[in-house]
């Protein structure tokens, strides 16, 4: 993602959509003209237009019946100003725009089309300002036949705000929508900029400063709480437990992963690895006494310890140094899973929570809360789609309310943070701070990706990063680690790749 401008950078706040309206009226209030902010925005659009275009190359501009036409008003005339043909097709009538929007079609010398042109070959780029981020229905009639009409001829698309047709909130799609090759928007990013199917509707993203001002921005981020952010290192790093001269390997943290019986040990020994690489001092696997050997084969630096039950896991937690356990991974389905949480819960262990361990609770999210908040611990969950409609079926927990709201609403009915995982991973606390990663890539589908990053999770926990800010480092520097290898990436590889991604962060002394 291309992030130019202030406002889009690692760690930055998000704003909703009802907040850009409360940065438009705190900044008209304090004395900018709309129209002035308008001309800006515009003005950032045919900016990114001609990053696109050759010296007198056609525009099609495409413009709605709000304040998004407006802006595509403004960069038509400035287009055709700086010497390329445009041509205007306007949703509605000219004169049944209001406002700003209705100002800047007044100052477009050119003609405008009611409908869209048969030919579209001439074109060497479409400006899709037809509806911004608060679209609130599906495509219909005009709108939805320019996009399929535009869609067919494989135009390049410039989108103003957000491609039309994507919901700003959500990132869902709301019947058809622009895929653009760029997208332009103003002060902040939006969610839907970051959520999928959004995320790559929007090609790169380019933040514009319109000069709405601190205040302004200041209004509309009060008007976003909780706080939602874009991951990042901005976000984290001040939190990130780097090692000190006086550190050693037991004030690092020792961090447990139960492993699962004999021929399902692999996904353990990968989360043990990954935590034993982004920092914790001591690594125990704890192992069923029948894949003792198999376990043992694989592991050098990370510990083994025979852990038959959950009488064997409370009986060795009883070390109060064992400080973070993962639970879940390759362990089972079953009775003797929801034990092991429950125990390693009331011993008031950190925990990762993952994959067995979620899909043991399916239904029945109640007793899996109950025993994250009677051990008094600190969780991480950290389901991918399937799971989190098992744990939650039958709950209050929103299933078709977009992702960053079932999150959210998921973190503070377990009492824990949740890591949604997928291509839009959605991190949130059980306060209401949230955020969403964009740093990844698609070859972290791959077998054992999840288990890794369970890893990073706990050995980060196990070194007393606090939860929020453990499960969005952990997020990053997974995907951080999957954009550095590229094709080709497998889970093993993963933890090994830590090095270079930490010491990319190292803070400069």
């Amino acid at each position: 993602m291309v992030v130019p401008r202030a406002g889009a950078e690692s760690g930055a706040r998000l704003l909703s959509v009802a907040a850009v309206a409360t940065v438009d009226r705190t900044a008209i209030a304090g004395g900018i003209a709309g129209i002035t902010l308008m001309e800006a925005a515009g003005a950032a659009v045919a900016e990114r237009a001609r990053a696109h275009l050759p010296p007198v190359g056609r525009v099609l501009v495409l413009c709605g019946p709000g304040n998004n036409g407006g802006d595509g008003f403004v960069a038509a005339r400035l287009l055709a100003e700086a010497g390329h043909a445009v041509d205007l097709v306007l949703l509605g009538a000219k004169d049944a725009l209001k406002g700003d929007a209705a100002l800047a079609a007044g100052r477009w010398a050119g003609p405008i089309l009611s409908a869209g042109p048969k030919d579209l070959s001439t074109f060497c780029l479409v400006v899709d300002a037809l509806f911004g981020a608060g679209l609130s229905r599906d495509l219909d009639g005009m709108a939805l036949q320019l996009v399929g009409a535009v869609t067919r001829a494989g135009l390049p698309v410039l989108a103003v705000d957000v491609p039309s047709g994507i919901d700003g909130e959500t990132g869902g799609v709301r019947g058809a929508a622009f895929r653009a090759v760029e997208t332009v928007t103003f002060v902040a990013l939006k969610p839907g900029h970051l959520l999928q199917p959004g995320l790559s509707h929007c090609g790169r993203v380019h933040v514009a400063d319109i000069g709405a001002g601190e205040e302004a921005l200041a209004a509309g981020f009060a008007a976003s709480l909780p706080p939602l952010y874009r991951n990042g290192p901005g976000l984290w790093a001040h939190a990130f437990p780097w090692p000190s001269a006086a550190s050693h390997k037991y004030t690092r943290g020792h961090a447990v992963v139960l492993s699962g019986p004999a021929t399902k040990t692999g996904a353990a020994r990968l989360a043990a690895r990954a935590a034993l690489r982004v920092g914790a001092g001591l690594v125990t696997v704890a192992s069923p006494a029948a894949a003792l050997a198999e376990n043992a084969a694989h592991l050098t630096a990370i510990m083994l310890r025979a852990c038959e039950d959950p009488d064997d896991l409370d009986d060795m937690l009883a070390d109060e140094r064992l400080n973070a356990v993962l639970v879940g991974p390759g362990l089972g389905q079953g009775e003797g899973t929801r034990e092991r949480v429950t125990v390693a819960a009331s011993a008031g262990r950190r925990l990762v929570l993952d994959a067995d361990a979620l899909s043991s609770f399916a239904g029945d999210a109640a007793a899996l809360a109950s025993a994250i908040a009677e051990g008094g611990g600190e969780a991480v969950l950290t389901p991918h789609a399937g799971e989190f409609a098992r744990l939650f079926d039958g709950t209050s927990v929103p299933q078709e309310s977009g992702k960053v709201a079932q999150a959210r609403a998921a973190a503070k009915r377990m009492g824990a943070v949740m890591v949604f995982k997928g291509a839009d991973t959605v991190v949130a606390a059980p306060d209401g701070r949230a955020a969403i990663n964009d740093h990844g890539s698609p070859y972290l589908g791959t077998a054992g990706s999840g288990d890794v990053l369970g890893g990073l999770i706990l050995g980060l926990l196990g070194q007393g990063m606090p939860p929020f800010e453990a499960a969005c480092a952990g997020v990053w520097l997974h995907g951080d680690a999957a954009l550095r290898h590229g094709p080709g990436l497998i889970a093993e590889d993963i933890p090994d790749l830590m090095p270079a991604v930490l010491s990319g962060l190292l803070p400069v002394s």
